[in-house]
């Protein structure tokens, strides 16, 4: 998908805000000039820059239908619902677009190719329909090959679930090969997959190969890579998808971690109170000490919710109570953050 450019409509009913609408968030802060409309009924009238402050005057409004005047070619479900369902709202707005002539993608549980009707609809329009949660078949099994690895990883975590972590690992990537390093980005969500067009949706993989893949999906890089950032899911503390997140630590076998952190979340995205970032990243090294040594190098907070004052205080606290280099990287930029990880890697 990244290599020909497309004119996106990002569907989204009910869930057009910075959280829910993960995929779609991703293509109007990096593909901004791709996406022509957002569908939500709910916020209708809208526009991005006015729910996001990023995406410029990209429309929202109720239907498909009203989008057919700006000519668009591809139609992605946006939001990730829990369970990975495609709800009925969405439905809708998925079989007018094929009908128009709309290619499909979805991160979806609920995949676009085993439904029957869209299927049909697909066959008869002449358009693709990509499932980006498929998981590959046959699976793989780890093999242990991390004791070997020459190649140093860094994994991204966080304190819970939309916390940043495929946006601070994409952030860093980014960053890294602008100063000439030879890194390579791994989405293990569908918006990593989306966004880099390769990857592994490794909440959609069987429990016993979550670990194969991930080492399998670092395994194939080039030899000349100097470093691998691994895109986190879950929490280790959130009590639906610590599986997810316990199978990726174990596939990535990190060398080295980034914490995600929301400083203004009392509760996870289940209800339940917040663990404290010193409780999670003690856990992660705990967890990776009968293997290897593990470290934290840097600590990224989403501090879309506090003041500008406010977030670069909490900066400053979190960066002196952990002793690490500490930024929001979307609204402060490096600050001394990509610094800190170059030096820890190229020493």
């Amino acid at each position: 998908m990244v290599n020909k450019r497309k004119k996106i409509v990002i569907c989204c009913h009910g869930a057009f805000n910075y959280i829910k609408n993960k995929t779609g968030n991703m293509l109007l802060r990096y593909r901004p000039d791709e996406v022509v409309a957002i569908i939500d009924q709910t916020k209708a009238g809208i526009t991005s820059n006015d729910e996001l402050g990023y995406g410029g005057n990209t429309p929202v409004v109720t239907s498909f239908k009203e989008c057919k005047n700006l000519d668009p070619d591809t139609l992605v479900i946006g939001n990730a619902s829990q369970g990975g369902f495609i709800s009925p709202e969405n439905r809708i707005e998925v079989v007018d677009a094929i009908n128009y002539g709309c290619d499909i993608f979805s991160g979806m549980h609920q995949f676009l190719g085993d439904d029957k009707e869209f299927q049909e609809l697909a066959s008869a329009n002449h358009v693709t329909m990509t499932d980006l949660r498929r998981p590959p078949d046959p699976p793989r099994f780890s093999k242990g090959s991390w004791r070997k690895r020459k190649i140093p990883v860094l994994l991204i975590v966080g304190t819970d679930c939309d916390t940043g972590k495929m946006t601070t690992a994409w952030e860093i990537s980014e960053r890294m090969k602008s100063n000439g390093r030879k890194v390579e980005f791994i989405g293990t969500g569908q918006t990593g997959i989306l966004l880099s067009d390769a990857g592994i949706p490794i909440d959609a993989v069987k429990a016993d190969f979550m670990s194969g893949e991930i080492e399998h999906e670092i395994d194939q890089l080039p030899s000349d890579t100097e470093l691998v950032i691994v895109e986190g899911q879950g929490s280790l503390t959130n009590q639906y998808y610590a599986g997810v997140t316990l199978g990726l630590l174990h596939g990535a076998m990190p060398d080295y971690m980034i914490m995600t952190h929301d400083p203004t979340r009392p509760e996870d995205v289940t209800d339940y109170p917040m663990a404290s970032m010193k409780f999670v990243m003690d856990l992660h090294v705990d967890l990776m000490k009968h293997f290897k040594a593990s470290k934290f190098v840097g600590i990224n907070l989403l501090t879309v919710k506090l003041s500008e004052s406010e977030a670069k205080a909490q900066i400053q606290r979190t960066a002196e109570e952990f002793n690490l280099a500490t930024t929001d990287l979307v609204r402060f930029g490096n600050m001394d953050f990509i610094d800190a990880i170059e030096k820890e890697i190229y020493l």
